[in-house]
């Protein structure tokens, strides 16, 4: 089931998140996850029988992807962005596979008694409004930036990559995956996430590919 989402007022006011960090979704991208928690498979079928959509945002205080944390009501970041379940599999053993497929970021609100084990938050919408219009194409100039700033990146890092999908994809697919997977602290990945444009993401992360970053392992970046 498809829709379309043509002004702010389409979406919903409170959406349900799921608080991960090191974990970003953008506009237009698309991003698998495996769901294993009971009150995430809540999450999901609560989803699946309603707007199908979930709000994807990072804890406000994360050392890292896989830090734990104190509680199971961490305090939020400021912006998440909300994607669409496009793609729905149960595994054997109980766990469901979804793909989200981005359709806005919004401002995190207040937490809202949901009378459900996950967290349902009121979504404020209209700063990025902007969001629902295709991006403005970036000219040429702006992939070749990139290109060094990655090619030097991968260097100093003894990363490898696949370099001939990394120059056949399009610009903005390219600039999200690389947003969403470098190895950035996760404080490095929200500034990405709540870039005005695509074109000043564009700039933090060939600005954040051009720092040095002393003690990286290799590694492979897809």
């Amino acid at each position: 089931m498809s829709r379309t989402y043509r002004k702010p007022a389409d979406l919903p006011a409170a959406i349900p998140v799921f608080p991960l960090g090191g974990a970003l979704l953008f506009p237009r991208a698309t991003l698998p996850l495996n769901i294993f928690e009971p009150r995430y498979l809540a999450m999901v079928d609560a989803a699946l029988a309603s707007h199908r959509l979930i709000g994807m945002i990072q804890p406000a205080a994360m050392f890292g992807p896989n830090a734990p944390l104190e509680d199971d009501r961490p305090p939020l970041s400021r912006v998440g962005c909300a994607g669409r379940i496009t793609a729905f599999q149960e595994s054997g053993d109980g766990r469901y596979l979804i793909v989200l497929t981005g359709i806005m970021r919004f401002e995190a609100g207040d937490d809202l008694a949901a009378g459900a084990p996950y967290r349902l938050v009121r979504a404020n919408w209209n700063a990025f409004a902007h969001d629902l219009i295709q991006d403005v194409a970036l000219d040429n100039s702006a992939r070749t930036r990139l290109m060094g700033a990655l090619e030097s990146y991968l260097r100093r890092g003894d990363f490898k990559a696949d370099w001939s999908e990394v120059e056949s994809a399009p610009l903005d697919a390219l600039i999200n995956s690389l947003a969403a997977g470098c190895p950035f602290a996760n404080s490095e990945k929200q500034a990405l996430l709540e870039a005005s444009s695509l074109e000043d993401r564009c700039t933090a992360l060939i600005s954040l590919l051009e720092m040095e970053r002393p003690g990286q392992g290799g590694g492979y970046v897809q």
